[in-house]
């Protein structure tokens, strides 16, 4: 049985999620962490083990049932993570809830609804490159802000039917749940405004449903499906959430991984290396999500050859899973489309495969190519090295992506 060095206290401001990732991997597969308030928890970081997990109905995702110090109030509102306890949706739900709740969502997700997306997500594009082009000669523009996060937050606001003057208010708790910074008053007041702002939502798709994913669980709700109100905004905060965050992280990454590697964006220009190898392999080496909370041990299990008792949260490391030289070698930490083996679980495994996983692919696979042939020029703003982190530990991001668009004039 392996024993642990004294936790590594996980940094809020994100700082340097990979250095950090390298510190756990140096542990083994499993790392021993602080989380803020004084938290303790697990964080499973090695491939083997993460996917071991992923697949493992012994680590449960309900707080509700599986983590007695938040059962017994060792745990409250002032803890800075407590949004990711408090909602209601499939990934705080184990066995038959889950099953419900994934089976509803899973049926917009379907390879053929996704394909049929691809108009929508074309002119989306297509509209956010025209609003680029205005900039002048030389400028240097925010590319997250003004390509990499609207793109797939459109996409998403449109599948789920949210009206453009709402979007602001329902994408903002998402926005600041992933935000390890902020204090045990922040994360309570958000918990509250982004359930207000969903149940607002629900509200106004009640009185005038349509066309869209929320219309359909609302009808699914009425016809026996057992969705209760909680579940429904719990499953928005979910699929809102994950659905922008996380491809904005996959856009910005690759854009920055092919600036920094002109020699690999080349191969892909000339059509040497296809674009799907660029975005698994940025999903691999730059996974969006760095930890992913919370899973809990619903009984004592050893892993990796460390023993996590009953009852501890667990982290998924995913972007020290993606650079796992056991899996990858001693290149692990670098971009590189050309290699062979670009497995990856930044989608999740098995049961707890992400549904969204097609939509981002196509999203990446039509912004991404469409944005390098409509500006060819395209430059970092700062060197890499000074591009500002998003401020979490949960996410693997960039706070804003300075970017030059065309040479100045």
């Amino acid at each position: 049985m392996l024993t642990h060095p004294e936790p590594i206290v996980l940094d809020p401001t994100g700082r340097d999620v990979h250095a950090e990732g390298a510190r756990l991997l140096a542990q083994g597969q499993v790392a021993q962490v602080e989380l803020p308030g004084g938290v303790r928890a697990w964080s499973v970081v090695g491939y083997d083990a993460v996917r071991q997990v992923l697949n493992d109905e012994r680590f449960a995702k309900d707080a509700r049932k599986h983590w007695p110090a938040f059962i017994n109030g060792e745990i409250g509102e002032d803890f800075p993570l407590i949004g990711w306890v408090l909602m209601d949706n499939m990934t705080t739900n184990d066995a038959e809830a889950h099953a419900r709740l994934r089976n509803l969502t899973a049926k917009a997700f379907t390879l053929r609804r996704t394909e049929a997306m691809r108009p929508r997500v074309e002119r989306i594009v297509s509209e956010l490159l025209d609003d680029l082009s205005t900039a002048a000669p030389g400028e240097v523009v925010d590319l997250k802000g003004r390509y990499a996060y609207p793109l797939p937050t459109k996409v998403i606001c449109e599948l789920f039917g949210v009206p453009e003057e709402m979007r602001a208010d329902v994408m903002r708790g998402g926005e600041v749940n992933v935000d390890t910074t902020i204090s045990h008053e922040e994360a309570v007041a958000n918990v509250e405004e982004w359930h207000s702002a969903m149940y607002d939502l629900v509200a106004m798709k009640k009185k005038t449903p349509g066309d869209d994913l929320l219309s359909m669980l609302i009808e699914a709700q009425h016809n026996g499906s057992q969705l209760s109100d909680s579940e429904l905004a719990g499953t928005l905060h979910l699929m809102l959430g994950a659905g922008s965050e996380t491809t904005t992280n996959l856009l910005s990454k690759a854009v920055v991984a092919l600036l920094t590697h002109p020699d690999q964006l080349q191969m892909v220009l000339d059509g040497r290396v296809p674009w799907k190898d660029v975005i698994e392999e940025t999903l691999r080496v730059e996974s969006p999500i760095a930890q992913l909370p919370f899973r809990f041990t619903a009984e004592e299990v050893e892993i990796a050859g460390v023993t996590i008792p009953k009852g501890d949260p667990v982290l998924i490391g995913f972007a020290a899973s993606g650079r796992d030289p056991l899996r990858h070698g001693d290149s692990a930490d670098r971009f590189d489309i050309t290699r062979e083996d670009k497995e990856h679980l930044s989608f999740g495994y098995g049961v707890h495969h992400c549904l969204g996983a097609p939509l981002a692919r196509m999203e990446a696979a039509i912004g991404l190519p469409a944005l390098f042939e409509r500006f060819p020029d395209l430059a970092l703003g700062v060197p890499a090295d000074q591009i500002e982190p998003q401020g979490t530990f949960l996410l693997n991001g960039a706070s804003t992506l300075p970017i030059r668009l065309t040479p100045a004039v």
